[in-house]
């Protein structure tokens, strides 16, 4: 049964919301729309009175494919909304500190797209998942990618043909790189030593840097490099790295600009395979701690490759189950952290106990960063301002970055 409603607000992952809470996808505050509940949801018919703020959207699968949800809304109600989602993750933890304006980051585009690949009609096709399903949405290309991966689900049918006609299903992880093509194959296990050779051969015909299956490489016909300041990194296959060049510079300058002239020891936590690390071995001294040894072997092999670095050391360390104490972290002039969405709740405890005058916080979660930076405000740090910084256009997602300055001595807590 239809009914008529009104939207109130734009919730965190871009649905907008009624009075009462109920999420339509497509609608916008102050549009009176006509839906169909479906499953606690709100299914969008029609608008009867549009937003002035709704825009067409320019991507042809925006409605069907589930990774873009905010493609309707124009630009400025976009940046505030964004801007927003840290705005209230913030006074939910009692966190009040300066919120700049959101940093615009998508620059040419993502550079790393995952694509599924399922067998449709005998055919192995590429595409995204729609929005809370398992149906998959074949795609020519992204638009929201650099115009280098608008290949990328051609060649990921082609690697799903020889691998089986996409009988079994794939997940397809390319990157654009400085070289070409990084490609990294899930889901299909092991394979013989005369399909490595001819997947060798198509890596060849198909022009990819490299091609992986699992992460274990089959052939690095080119290493995969991207620039990152002054350096290149060399991310390993699969390996974490920012959504966009534009995001990952944002992020840098951001950090760089938080440091000053008495920082000449930095610890950076979480580190992956080093933008950061890099950055900052221009001018302190820099311990990069990550637990993914593949990220870190990326890292040194940029680091022998990059001049004019001061010393630029690794340790390979689970941060969640280990985290740097105290008496560690007390060597350092700062600490940045860069954790996954999980957050750093277990090395925040002890940071917050540490003496470093100087904390960066870098999250791609507003809620499990607030988490944690109440954990530093109680032990006595200083939230001095938090940047907004936009990479994922167009989702619900958003990068933060939190300068925290310690004003109190620590409280020790005794060690058993």
């Amino acid at each position: 049964m239809s009914e008529s409603v009104t939207i109130t607000r734009l919730g965190a992952r871009g649905d907008g919301l009624t009075a009462d809470g109920l999420a339509v996808a497509g609608a916008l505050p102050g549009e009176r729309i006509m839906i169909e509940r479906e499953g606690g949801r709100g299914r969008l018919l029609a608008i009867e009175t549009p937003s002035p703020d709704r825009i067409n959207p320019f991507c042809p699968y925006y409605e069907a494919c589930g990774g873009c949800a905010v493609q309707h809304l124009a630009p400025d109600p976009y940046a505030a909304w964004k801007r927003g989602i840290v705005d209230q993750a913030l006074a939910q933890a009692h966190i009040e500190t300066p919120l700049l304006p959101l940093v615009e980051a998508h620059g040419a585009g993502r550079r790393r797209i995952t694509l599924h690949v399922r067998r449709i009609e005998d055919t192995a096709r590429a595409g995204l998942m729609a929005a809370r399903s398992h149906a998959l949405v074949p795609i020519e290309h992204c638009p929201i990618t650099v115009p280098a991966l608008h290949r990328a689900p051609q060649v990921a049918e082609a690697l799903a043909e020889y691998l089986g006609r996409g009988s079994k299903p794939l997940d397809v992880q390319a990157t654009a790189t400085e070289s070409g093509l990084d490609v990294d194959v899930r889901g299909h296990g092991p394979v013989s030593d005369k399909a490595r050779a001819a997947l060798t051969r198509l890596a060849g015909e198909l022009d990819l840097a490299r091609l992986a299956l699992h992460g274990d490489i089959v052939v690095e016909r080119r290493p995969p490099t991207l620039a990152s300041g002054e350096a290149r990194l060399m991310p390993s296959p699969g390996g974490f790295l920012q959504a966009t060049q534009a995001g990952e510079a944002a992020l840098t300058a951001l950090v760089l600009g938080a440091m000053d002239k008495r920082v000449k020891r930095v610890a950076d936590l979480f580190a992956g395979c080093g933008p950061f690390s890099l950055a900052l071995a221009r001018s302190a001294d820099v311990l990069a701690v990550e637990g993914d040894e593949a990220a870190l072997r990326s890292l040194d092999r940029a680091a022998r490759a990059t001049t004019g670095l001061r010393t630029l050391t690794t340790e390979r360390r689970d941060l969640f189950r280990r985290p740097l104490l105290p008496l560690e972290l007390d060597r350092f002039d700062a600490v940045v952290f860069d954790p996954p969405r999980a957050g750093a709740q277990a090395q925040a405890r002890w940071i917050a106990e540490s003496k470093v005058p100087l904390v960066v916080g870098i999250s791609c979660d507003p809620g499990t960063f607030a988490r944690d930076a109440a954990t530093l405000i109680a032990g006595g740090y200083r939230l001095e301002q938090v940047t907004p910084v936009d990479q994922f256009r167009y989702s619900g997602h958003v990068e933060l970055v939190g300068v925290f300055r310690r004003e109190a001595t620590p409280k020790r807590r005794r060690l058993r």
